[in-house]
Order: structure tokens, then sequence, then C-alpha cells
């Protein structure tokens, strides 16, 4: 199976340097074709494309890659905790999450009324 895989790598990363390019692509065409009408920019070339391109996926998703399987798991797991607590146990769990989002100044009861 890894001797398959290593085969694969001069594809992928093809298939990933095309997929640049045409993103980067299709950023530049959006943004001339739209951008300079509406809020009086300059138009930008191919390579300020894929900066910007590049630029977005660092500051908006960083270099954390796909995760989004660990948002389900952790709400499978805190469903299952929910459900295997005692009726104390929750009304204690509420009063503690609660308190936490409330305003500085309420009191205790008021926390653990919600």
């Amino acid at each position: 199976m890894k001797r398959n895989w290593r085969r694969r790598i001069p594809l992928i990363i093809l298939i990933a340097t095309a997929g640049l390019f045409a993103f980067s692509g299709a950023v530049m065409l959006l943004w001339n074709g739209i951008l300079p009408a509406i809020i009086h920019v300059g138009a930008i070339t191919f390579w300020q494309a894929m900066g910007i391109l590049v630029l977005s996926k660092l500051l908006f998703s960083g270099f954390r890659g796909r995760r989004h399987f660990g948002h389900h798991h952790w709400r499978a797991h805190m469903w299952n905790k929910w459900h295997n607590m005692t009726p104390e146990q929750r009304a204690e769990f509420k009063g503690k999450m609660c308190g936490h989002w409330q305003m500085r100044g309420n009191t205790e009861s008021q926390a653990t009324a919600i």
C-alpha cells in the first residue's frame, strides 16, 4: 500500500499546483471584474491574486488542515456525557457553565437559577 502512495505523490502535487493556479485566476478575475467598479480599487495581477489567496488561507484557517470531523466527535462526546449525568450533576454543570457567561455583578443564586 505504501508503494502506491509514493507513486501518487507527484500527481497530488501536480493537482494541488493546478488548483492553486486555477483559484488564483478566479480570484484575479473576480477582483478585477467587481471591486474596481464598486469600491474603486486598482486591478491586480495574477501573482497578487495568488498572494491574496495564500494570505487569506493563512489568516482564516492557518496551518490546521481539515479537522471538521473533530467538532462532531466533541459534540457526540458531550451528548453522551450529558445523558450519563444524574439530575444533580446536570444542575451543577449548568450552574458552572451559565455562571461562566454571566455578567459581573450577578449573585450566585441568579447563576444557578438558570
